[in-house]
């Protein structure tokens, strides 16, 4: 369990800096070089998400630990943005809400999936295992 929310966590976060990164390189900027400028106030939003809704208790879940971890990381990184001096311009605050949306939930949605094929065929003979009736 302890080994899963980790994991999750730094799925997370990873996905969080690519999300910056991708912004970055976008716009012709030097990744590297402004990487954590960028990043830090959506990872310090995603902390505080995981915090809030005890995510370790249900990483992969949805609803709710899917849906907080990325509302708050997204209104907690743009209010970071703000007071750091650092843009947040409509079309920004549009694209990476749905962008973090498509990152934080789909991979749990994901793992939801490959969880469910697996319960299915767990118990059960796959159909070409089993002898057709006579």
């Amino acid at each position: 369990m302890i080994r899963a929310s980790v994991l999750a966590f730094l799925l997370d976060a990873v996905l969080v800096v690519a999300f910056a990164a991708t912004g970055r390189a976008s716009h012709d900027s030097d990744v590297l070089a402004g990487l954590w400028q960028t990043s830090w106030p959506f990872l310090a939003g995603l902390l505080v998400a995981w915090i809030a809704v005890r995510a370790w208790r249900s990483p992969t879940g949805i609803v709710p630990t899917g849906l907080v971890v990325w509302i708050v990381t997204v209104v907690g990184g743009m209010l970071l943005r703000a007071v750091s001096g650092q843009g947040t311009a409509l079309p920004f605050v549009i694209v990476a809400t749905l962008t973090l949306l498509v990152l934080l939930l789909g991979w749990r949605l994901i793992a939801r999936g490959i969880r469910s094929l697996r319960s299915r065929r767990g118990g059960r003979p796959r159909s070409r295992d089993v002898a057709p009736r006579a």
